[in-house]
């Protein structure tokens, strides 16, 4: 018998099982170097590398082609880093240690820093899968229309010190999760006028108006622009979406 004349007295049960928890520690190591493509090297707060990298090596560089013809980008690597990196931040330490959250030196708002941190993302519009962008105005989409809850369009917007800025133009909807990111509305010339977005979950819609629960009417002509009518770009997606967020607290 196999297990008797060529094994002799080992044990494949325990073979088996020590297979499985090396395979395993494998599969572990694996996933979490493929997981330091992003952010790695660590980082102190004032950008310096940290001496703590952690007990795994940083992978080598792999090169990934972007779908619809957006080109390649390598990773990791430190051009890309650093192009994803803000420099002389408007921020300050608050303590001598690492670890400690640093406060801002200005306006934090126009700044982007603390809760109203954004990060340089690529500027050009999130694609779906047929290689068009996915958020775009309902009013240049016929299939689309407003199924439950109120229609805002139309409606007055309201800041959170209660004076009215706006009125609502157009909903700005993602096609793929079948749902509104961004309501369009126009300014009052006293407030700077123009077209402005703001993101669907930070503001609230009512009855008889759209109320922006995080900033106050002054905050309105600060509020970043998009540079092509009909299409934002993810850059965009992040710094007006952060400029609401940041505003619960700073404004």
């Amino acid at each position: 018998m196999v297990g008797v004349t060529f094994f002799g007295n080992f044990d494949l049960a325990s073979l088996a099982i020590w297979l499985f928890w090396g395979f395993f520690a494998l599969l572990i190591y694996y996933l979490q170097t493929e997981n330091m493509r992003e952010g790695y090297p660590l980082e102190t707060e004032d950008g310096e590398y940290s001496p703590n990298q952690g007990p795994f090596p940083v992978p080598s560089p792999k090169v990934f082609d972007l779908p619809h013809g957006q080109g390649e980008v390598v990773m990791p690597s430190r051009e890309n880093e650093a192009s994803h990196r803000r420099e002389n931040l408007a921020m300050a330490r608050t303590a001598v240690g690492e670890g400690f959250p640093h406060k801002p030196t200005g306006d934090p708002l126009l700044d982007g820093v603390g809760p109203a941190a954004w990060v340089p993302r690529r500027d050009h519009p999130e694609l779906n899968g047929q290689g068009v962008p996915k958020i775009r105005p309902m009013s240049h989409r016929d299939g689309f229309f407003v199924s439950a809850g109120r229609d805002p369009r139309g409606l007055p917007v309201v800041c959170k010190d209660d004076k009215v800025v706006g009125t609502v133009t157009d909903l700005w909807i993602d096609e793929v999760e079948q749902l509104i990111r961004y309501i369009e509305f126009e300014l009052e010339p006293e407030f700077g006028g123009g077209k402005k977005l703001m993101p669907m979950f930070l503001v609230r819609v009512k009855p008889r108006w759209v109320d922006i629960k995080t900033l106050t009417s002054p905050r309105m002509a600060q509020i970043p622009d998009i540079r092509t009518p009909g299409q934002i770009s993810c850059l965009e997606e992040d710094r007006i979406s952060s400029f609401f967020g940041g505003g619960s607290l700073y404004d």
